[in-house]
């Protein structure tokens, strides 16, 4: 790898959309009928990435080739691949009654053999920033073995209309990750935030928690890992109906073990996601606002 590489960027975009009520990766809310994805290929070029892989469902791949991929056509490579419950080492069936997917670690293991470069990892319907784009971009291209996790500020992530689970880090004294634990149903509190924890009992957040959204820097050593680990995953846990393989979990017990480093990297971008349909019209006015400010054009394909 040189520092001329181009990164890869891999859009997680098979997701099932269950709370929302919907197909949000391919929900218009630009002034043109912009998607969310469309905010993130458009920063993801500026900030020097060379290609896009696309993660998918079979039963979703016509709507969206035909409303998002075609759009980045003659603008950027762009792959895709599937996410599907059977695409499982051998020897491992699905139990019955499974409907759930994997997880967002198997998501990245199915594209092993279309990456071979330094990427970024990010989920389709969230918003992440210029600047989110670049900084990551920037330490994908720096030759470094060193993993990446861009953080958000916690207050800047929760939604108006619901709790949400939220990845908080923990880092030690050089920015280095040492772990990312998922608290769930958290809702605001005035300027900070507010869950129970396993014992029912609630607990208080300031609100200026660095938390992960699923913005990571990975190389290919990667797919090696999550195949161990997907196998040992599916061994504990694989008869189970709503198991999860998650990539914070990969991290986790990667930075455990001392096999890799992850570097938190910082943000003062604000995230935008539409975890909930009520969430839409918020995304759409902030996005309005920065249309306003210059940060983007009216419309971003000419």
């Amino acid at each position: 790898m040189t520092t001329a590489t181009k990164p890869t960027l891999l859009v997680l975009a098979a997701g099932m959309g269950s709370r929302y009520g919907g197909l949000k990766q391919i929900d218009p809310i630009g002034p043109n009928g912009e998607t969310i994805i469309d905010y993130s290929i458009y920063d993801a070029l500026r900030a020097g990435f060379g290609k896009v892989v696309f993660v998918i469902r079979h039963d979703i791949e016509e709507p969206f080739r035909s409303i998002v991929g075609t759009r980045f056509e003659g603008r950027i490579p762009v792959e895709y691949a599937f996410q599907e419950l059977d695409k499982l080492p051998s020897g491992f069936t699905i139990p019955p009654g499974r409907t759930k997917p994997w997880g967002t670690g198997q998501a990245i293991l199915v594209t092993a053999g279309l990456i071979r470069e330094p990427f970024a990892v990010i989920n389709a319907d969230d918003f992440y920033g210029a600047n989110s784009f670049r900084v990551l971009a920037d330490h994908l291209r720096a030759g470094t073995a060193d993993y990446a996790m861009v953080g958000f500020v916690l207050r800047n992530t929760l939604s108006e209309h619901g709790s949400v689970a939220r990845g908080a880090c923990g880092t030690d004294a050089d920015g280095y990750l040492k772990s990312v634990v998922e608290l769930t149903a958290i809702e605001k509190d005035g300027a900070g935030a507010r869950y129970a924890d396993a014992d029912g009992t609630m607990q208080r957040l300031t609100g200026d928690e660095p938390v992960s959204m699923n913005m990571w820097g990975f190389n290919p050593s990667l797919y090696r890992h999550l195949s161990e680990l997907f196998t040992e995953f599916l061994q504990k846990e694989g008869r189970e109906l709503k198991s999860e393989f998650y990539i914070p979990k990969v991290v986790n017990a990667l930075v455990a073990s001392g096999k890799e480093r992850c570097r938190l990297l910082t943000t003062p971008d604000a995230w935008l996601g539409v975890t909930y349909r009520e969430d839409r019209p918020i995304v759409v006015e902030g996005l309005g606002r920065l249309i306003r400010s210059g940060a983007y054009p009216q419309k971003l394909w000419e």
